[in-house]
């Protein structure tokens, strides 16, 4: 982890002229407003499962202080209004879940969901993941990665966005602790053609394609694209080094 000035996270980095600087971001922050029921999981459990964007700039950041104990750490990247981290964390109270979203409404749902599933094991922040992964999170300690349908960028233009690319695979198989497992599933089949490619030509990870994970439920997202005949594609690769 970086001990020495704090790097400028995303959408806080700006040119010499102060002007915000352009990036090429996997993703989009769309809007913030929250429903009644959002609004209701905020204020209810906010305050214990959300870690505030502020607190990433302590280059100490302590997980263990954060969750409230020492745990193998699972980390959850763009986890939506959070069906799948509901029903894993209830699944995996040996974990400490942390699942990175930067939309703050799905992050609200996702903390009224996790509540009813009776889980108390997951935190949520809504720093972009890359920085976190790159920053705040050592080298060699991830247990187990998921990356559930993220966004497909499908137009060509746009495919530089997408979160799954040889940079980005590189960091987050050093992230992995060795033996552990990085799970994907997407609903676009040339996305997972780039996922086959990149991630098999990662000198950190072996895998591939394989059958659906049965602990990954069912989610909302999933039955959208199944309706649209699209084919679900689930990979997992494995630190090996």
């Amino acid at each position: 982890m970086n001990h020495g000035v704090t790097p400028a996270r995303p959408h806080h980095k700006f040119t010499e002229d102060g002007r915000r600087l352009r990036e090429v971001l996997t993703y989009t922050r769309r809007g913030s407003r929250f429903s009644p029921r959002q609004q209701a999981a905020w204020d209810a459990y906010a305050d214990d499962g959300v870690i505030p964007d502020d607190a990433v700039d302590d280059p100490d950041l302590s997980w263990a202080q954060w969750f409230g104990r020492e745990a193998p750490l699972a980390v959850e990247i763009g986890g939506g209004v959070g069906e799948a981290t509901a029903a894993l964390a209830a699944a995996r109270p040996d974990l400490n879940i942390l699942g990175l979203e930067v939309w703050r409404p799905g992050v609200a749902e996702a903390l009224g969901r996790v509540a009813e599933a009776g889980a108390t094991n997951v935190r949520f922040c809504g720093v972009d993941a890359l920085w976190m992964l790159e920053h705040r999170i050592a080298p060699d300690s991830i247990a187990e990665l998921w990356t559930f349908f993220p966004d497909p960028w499908h137009k060509t233009r746009h495919h530089k966005r997408r979160l799954v690319n040889a940079e980005n695979a590189a960091l987050i198989a050093s992230r992995l602790a060795p033996g552990a497992w990085w799970r994907l599933a997407t609903d676009w089949a040339d996305y997972a053609e780039q996922m086959v490619e990149v991630l098999d030509a990662e000198p950190l990870l072996a895998g591939g394609v394989v059958e659906r994970w049965a602990e990954r439920p069912v989610t909302k997202f999933e039955r959208k694209g199944l309706a649209k005949e699209r084919t679900i594609t689930d990979l997992a690769y494995r630190r090996v080094i």
